[in-house]
């Protein structure tokens, strides 16, 4: 794992999105298509927008999965994460391969299986990710299961997960929050050939500094990402506050 540190939120958007679109259309020229898993969230806007803005990205040759999504929510509620995904991304691009979301309004369990049986005959090439306050990769909250072999898996979300969800605005209260999710497995994230993971912000400093800067532990799930040989992470001033330098 590389480290990239920013000194604003605006460039460690721009400098991620940037390497990834270079892998993206680096992986097009050589297979002819590239899969991709984006994330969602408010770490993820400037990075999201610097993608849509490549006009070189051949759009129709890429095939999209995202990390997670809530169970038993609308695609018209503003946590959605479908709902953000389309109109932050899929809407924005030319027609895409083919999009894949996770449908949390259908039974859980047989959605893993649907999305299992997708994303098994797609390798990731690239994909994007970032780090909860709580240390969570995806919605594997503490302590992950680094060993399950299932693409996506139900996740119960824990209660400081849910309360940065709230704080960042998705939900008025903390009991709108969601219990449980559709999460993309620990072991799926770590199957990707190349790793993008921005994390903005000095709320996340902490999680960044566990994650890191210790030794690898379920008790942190991301920092599972200093095991991959291909992942660049990429902070702010703010999130690598409490690095050593």
């Amino acid at each position: 794992m590389k480290i990239e540190i920013l000194p604003t939120r605006q460039e460690l958007g721009t400098l991620a999105g940037k390497q990834g679109a270079a892998w993206i259309k680096e992986i097009i020229a050589a297979k002819g298509e590239v899969n991709i898993i984006l994330a969602t969230g408010q770490s993820q806007f400037e990075t999201i927008e610097t993608l849509i803005n490549d006009t070189e990205i051949e759009w129709s040759k890429v095939r999209m999965f995202h990390l997670d999504e809530y169970i038993g929510m609308p695609i018209t509620h503003k946590a959605s994460f479908r709902k953000y995904l389309t109109e932050r991304f899929v809407d924005k691009v030319a027609p895409l391969l083919e999009v894949v979301l996770i449908n949390g309004e259908q039974n859980a369990e047989d959605e893993c299986v649907r999305l299992d049986a997708i994303i098994k005959k797609y390798p990731i090439d690239v994909a994007f990710v970032g780090i909860g306050e709580n240390g969570h990769l995806a919605f594997n909250d503490p302590p992950a299961d680094f060993h399950r072999t299932e693409a996506y898996i139900v996740v119960n979300l824990d209660a400081q997960c849910r309360q940065q969800q709230m704080g960042e605005g998705w939900f008025n209260t903390i009991e709108e929050v969601p219990l449980q999710a559709i999460s993309m497995s620990i072991q799926q994230i770590m199957n990707s050939a190349r790793i993008i993971c921005a994390v903005p912000d000095q709320r996340k400093a902490q999680a960044v500094k566990n994650c890191l800067s210790s030794a690898v532990s379920n008790q942190h799930p991301a920092s599972i990402l200093q095991q991959h040989a291909n992942c660049i992470c990429y902070l702010d001033e703010g999130s690598a506050s409490l690095l050593k330098t």
